[in-house]
C-alpha cells in the first residue's frame, strides 16, 4: 500500500511524504521538498507537485535497493540490475 502526503508548505518550503508498506511487512518513506525562490510568483500547486514527485522519485530508488537487496539475500551474491 502506497501512501502520498500531505505536503505543507511553510513559506518558501513545500514538503511531502511518500511511504510504501509492502505485503512482506517492509516500510519504506521518503521526503521531498521545493523551494520557492522569492522573487517567483506564489503559486502553491507547483511546489506540491514538485514535492511530491520528488518524495515519490527518491520512495522509487528506495524500493529498487530494497529489491536489489532481497535479490542479493536469496542468490547468496552480489547483483546489478539494469533499466
Amino acid at each position: 500500500m502506497a501512501h502520498i502526503g500531505p505536503s505543507y508548505d511553510d513559506g518558501d518550503r513545500t514538503r511531502a511524504e511518500a511511504v510504501l508498506r509492502t505485503s512482506a511487512g517492509t516500510e519504506l518513506r521518503s521526503e521531498g521538498i521545493a523551494r520557492r525562490n522569492p522573487k517567483d510568483t506564489d503559486v502553491p500547486e507547483i511546489g506540491e507537485e514538485l514535492a511530491t514527485s520528488r518524495a515519490l522519485s527518491g520512495l522509487a530508488h528506495a524500493l529498487l535497493e530494497a529489491t536489489v537487496a532481497d535479490i542479493e539475500q536469496n542468490l547468496h551474491r552480489p547483483v546489478g540490475l539494469e533499466s
